[in-house]
């Protein structure tokens, strides 16, 4: 009998948790501002042009069809996909992305 009473308070209990959780944790999407988002997506496409440039005839560089639509989603606002595209494209051409920080990306040597 003590055993029913003591489970009949959980459903009261979980839902209490479950409301009170989402309320107090700020998500990933919310914490980050648009401008960051921006920025970051700037960053990466300004990386990729500075660096992803080969000397040969064949290279693509700022004619690559995934930079350009990268580009294109930043410009409409879908900051997120324009991001990850980006740093698909960085580690598929063995560049490892750069870190959050200034927009103009710097020289190695």
């Amino acid at each position: 009998m003590r055993e029913r009473r003591r489970f009949a308070r959980l459903p009261v209990a979980l839902a209490a948790m479950a409301v009170a959780l989402p309320a107090g944790s700020p998500t990933s999407a919310v914490a980050q501002s648009d401008e960051a988002l921006k920025a970051r997506c700037a960053q990466l496409v300004a990386y990729y042009d500075r660096f992803g440039v080969g000397r040969s005839a064949n290279s693509d560089g700022r004619r690559n069809h995934t930079r350009i639509s990268a580009a294109i989603d930043c410009a409409r606002g879908l900051h997120a996909q324009g991001i990850s595209t980006m740093e698909r494209l960085l580690v598929a051409k063995k560049f490892t992305p750069p870190p959050v920080g200034p927009g103009e990306p710097e020289d190695s040597a």
